[in-house]
């Protein structure tokens, strides 16, 4: 009844614990940007079916792809740094049996540095992860989201979200995600100048810090809060320079 899509790039860390957290699925389905390390033998190894395919700096496309490929009437999309919990799984296999439901949000925890973080920007994300295989697609280069036609219901458990293990890991994810939204801002004509990156930069920290409440999470929201002001600086600061080659 379920088919499960998990994109990977050189996921030889999370992969395992991700694909566990998975096996009650009738069918997995990996999709994988040409990784160098062991992801795709051990993925194979624990019955998913794996397809490789270049990313080519478009997720959405990406989860088309495995959105085609899955042949369950429900799909399920999970990131290899995700692990779903056992009171959703229970959940998931108890709400389907709803034919009035097309798909279904489901709130994101994370976990960073050993800590959940409750507040900020990723304190109340909620995004829709599980729906009826024809009843949408996904939008959107990076940060893309699964447009559903229909009726969206709401889970009450969460996926568990572990990424950026270092800061380091962040920075360098942070660069390319940053890259790929700049491109993707002029190719739609957005343009950028001196004072939209500094506009974007303060007001991105003082909305994940205050506004959102980050400061509760102690220093692990304000470091968020510092990263994600910084990757808006560098969203657009690439945007300017785009134009600039131009």
């Amino acid at each position: 009844m379920i088919s499960v899509v998990v994109l990977t790039k050189n996921e030889e860390k999370n992969i395992v614990d991700c694909l566990e957290s998975l096996l009650w699925c009738d069918e997995i389905i990996v999709v994988d940007d040409n990784s160098e390390d062991r992801t795709l033998e051990v993925a194979k190894k624990m019955g998913a079916k794996v397809f490789t395919r270049s990313l080519d700096n478009d997720f959405s496309t990406q989860r088309n792809f495995g959105l085609k490929k899955a042949s369950r009437d429900w799909v399920l999309f999970v990131d290899a740094d995700e692990r779903v919990s056992e009171e959703l799984k229970e959940e998931i296999q108890s709400k389907i049996k709803n034919n009035k439901v097309d798909g279904y949000l489901i709130k994101r925890l994370d976990s960073i540095w050993g800590r959940e973080l409750r507040y900020g920007e990723t304190g109340n994300i909620r995004l829709v992860r599980l729906a009826k295989k024809n009843s949408g697609k996904w939008k959107g280069k990076v940060h893309e989201e699964w447009k559903i036609k229909g009726k969206i219901a709401v889970f009450k458990n969460h996926i568990d979200h572990y990424p950026h293990p270092t800061i380091s890991e962040f920075l360098k994810e942070i660069n390319f995600y940053t890259d790929v939204r700049a491109r993707e801002l002029f190719d739609r004509g957005v343009r950028s100048s001196f004072l939209s990156i500094i506009f974007y930069t303060k007001a991105k920290f003082i909305q994940n810090y205050f506004v959102k409440l980050g400061f509760l999470d102690g220093i692990h929201g304000f470091i968020l809060a510092l990263i994600m002001s910084f990757h808006s600086f560098l969203v657009r600061g690439k945007l300017w320079l785009l134009w600039q080659k131009k």
